[in-house]
């Protein structure tokens, strides 16, 4: 008997490249980066402008690194940053926006991650000379931690027009922005025209092996080169990497609807199992947060179990977890996914309270 293929759910960041991309990538050509000379991606970075309306685009090796090069082009020593509470600059990217960009986070909770206009107003810091200056605002969309929400376009042109009315930049953490316009039937440029920075991965619901691009002004991207050299993010012949990357930039948006129904069939399905609470109206894109306090296990002990059965999914607190639907991923697995937590979970909720 065939044993079950693993059926990974961490994460769309665990996508494998395409035979498509690897033959692109052997055939790449290339040169030194540093020197700005090689032509593939030179080639990413003019499209990824291109795409964006921008003026000019850098890539870098991490989403991480993208969004710290922004914070770091775009602010001061001692400013503050506004962003969600949950947001992945705040919680995932090692606080290094205070650790090497020097500013201090004010996170604020938003329901479905979404900040407003009226909630980052009574943030921004009064111009005194013995406080801390807001120095930017930072958007994610979708936002990872809030089920893959999607920003509403309104609530971003709002939000940027008064902040530029302040003259406080702000910078849009989009690492999956393609998913919000596909969810939206819109398009990245017109989503984070006024933005005055986004971040965008190239290496997850798109598909490539490794990479992000920050896109935004000429001068933006001349003194984010600085400061991703200064990381340590220079990069020689990475014309390999950047082929296909820009396989990905054509080609990854057009599926991702696939994923989006993959996503909405399994949240469909785990709230139809005993002791798994999922809001199925609120899944919008390719992420899946699940309650599962009344199956009476933590999140550890339930991945635990479904990797006995070769299904992977991680915890984001002891009572919640985060499955994330992604090209690698079809729609006959997902519901051997179904079946592996129904059969895992019926056991420890027998005898539970519902």
């Amino acid at each position: 008997m065939e044993e079950q293929a693993i059926i990974d759910l961490r994460s769309d960041t665990v996508t494998k490249p395409s035979p498509e991309m690897r033959r692109a990538m052997a055939e790449a050509e290339v040169g030194d980066d540093v020197y700005m000379e090689d032509p593939t991606v030179n080639g990413l970075q003019q499209r990824a402008a291109e795409i964006f309306g921008r003026e000019s685009a850098l890539f870098v090796p991490s989403g991480s690194m993208g969004n710290l090069v922004c914070i770091k082009s775009l602010t001061h020593h001692g400013n503050e940053v506004i962003c969600e509470e949950r947001g992945h600059i705040f919680n995932y990217e090692m606080g290094s926006m205070s650790a090497i960009a020097g500013t201090v986070p004010r996170p604020i909770y938003a329901e479905d991650g979404i900040l407003t206009w009226e909630m980052v107003k009574k943030q921004i810091r009064p111009k005194i000379y013995y406080r801390a200056q807001t120095g930017l605002i930072s958007l994610e969309s979708t936002h990872n931690m809030a089920g893959g929400t999607v920003y509403p376009p309104q609530v971003i042109d709002e939000i940027c027009d008064h902040a530029h009315a302040l003259g406080i930049p702000v910078h849009m953490d989009g690492a999956r922005i393609f998913n919000a316009a596909v969810y939206l039937n819109s398009d990245v440029r017109t989503l984070t025209a006024k933005c005055d920075t986004v971040q965008f991965c190239l290496s997850k619901g798109l598909g490539a092996p490794i990479g992000s691009l920050v896109t935004g002004s000429r001068e933006f991207v001349e003194k984010a080169r600085v400061y991703r050299k200064l990381l340590g993010g220079g990069m020689r012949q990475v014309g390999v990497l950047a082929a296909a990357g820009l396989i990905a930039l054509e080609k990854g948006p057009q599926r991702l609807i696939q994923d989006h129904r993959n996503a909405r069939r399994l949240a469909e399905g785990l709230a139809q199992i005993p002791g798994i609470k999922v809001n199925v109206a609120k899944v919008q894109t390719n992420i899946v947060i699940l309650d599962i306090a009344g199956t009476g296990m933590t999140s550890n002990e339930l991945s635990a179990h479904l990797k006995e059965h070769r299904v992977l999914a991680n915890g984001v607190t002891p009572d919640t977890m985060r499955m994330v639907t992604h090209l690698d991923v079809n729609a006959e697995m997902i519901e051997q996914a179904l079946e592996v937590v129904a059969r895992v979970v019926r056991p420890k909720t027998v005898g539970c309270r519902a």
